[in-house]
């Protein structure tokens, strides 16, 4: 079931992932060689606390981690430890932020020192990628008009796009209806509706779509060793279009 949210409940999901967004920014920008993943995990839980929030993912499942840190072939779901940021390397930052009772949710990947062109390309596509989706929220679209969206695009590119993990509905709870993939034909799936809260996060990768799970049960990487790059904004669905809530 897709839940509306009240107009109270929408000015709380604006507060987490207002929260959510300020944190991710904060930790992109002390992303740099030499600083483990575990100290970027730390200084996002220390501003997630300091703004009221709670970390959203840790304990989640049995998640270990404050935060999700994924780097260069690592996909989604890096748990955060001793691995030290490398020039060179690029990091997905998935924040995840529970205040007042809502979650917020949003990623990024940071480019550290990266000269590659292929990989700049990689995280400026899915960033496109990303934008292309939201484009299609409004009330009345389909859903699986974003997901075509997204996945025309970074195809379109050159890249791949992730099917096994999709975005999904977000609120009182992580995850909700409806999921949403990063791929599929316009047109189909349920209408969008004013009210409804959305978390999009395309998930790209360099090389084939197929990833694996570690044996840790929680780090994605690609099955082939392409580099992947992860973005997602919580956006709502307003009377005439969207609102980005993680902006």
């Amino acid at each position: 079931m897709i839940i509306i949210k009240t107009e109270e409940e929408i000015e709380r999901m604006r507060a987490s992932n207002r929260l959510a967004g300020q944190v991710r920014d904060a930790v992109a920008a002390a992303a740099r060689p030499g600083i483990t993943t575990g100290e970027l995990a730390e200084y996002a839980r220390e501003l997630i606390e300091k703004g009221g929030g709670k970390c959203g993912f840790y304990g989640y499942h049995g998640y270990p981690g404050q935060i999700c840190v994924s780097v260069n072939d690592e996909v989604v779901h890096g748990i955060p430890g001793a691995r030290r940021i490398e020039l060179g390397d690029i990091v997905s930052l998935d924040i995840g932020v529970l205040l007042d009772g809502f979650y917020g949710d949003t990623a990024t990947t940071v480019m550290v020192g990266v000269t590659d062109p292929e990989v700049m390309k990689l995280v400026r596509v899915t960033r496109e990628a990303l934008e292309a989706g939201l484009e299609r929220v409004r009330p009345g679209a389909h859903l699986s008009d974003v997901s075509h969206a997204i996945q025309k695009f970074a195809e379109g590119s050159g890249f791949s796009v992730v099917r096994d993990f999709v975005g999904h509905g977000i609120g009182r709870e992580l995850h909700e209806d409806p999921q949403i993939p990063n791929f599929g034909r316009a047109g189909r799936g349920p209408k969008l509706r004013k009210g409804m809260t959305l978390a999009i996060e395309p998930m790209v990768n360099m090389g084939r779509a197929k990833v694996k799970v570690l044996d840790d049960q929680w780090t994605v990487v690609t099955k082939d060793g392409g580099w992947s790059a992860h973005f997602e904004h919580t956006v709502l669905v307003t009377a005439d279009g969207m609102e980005i809530l993680s902006k």
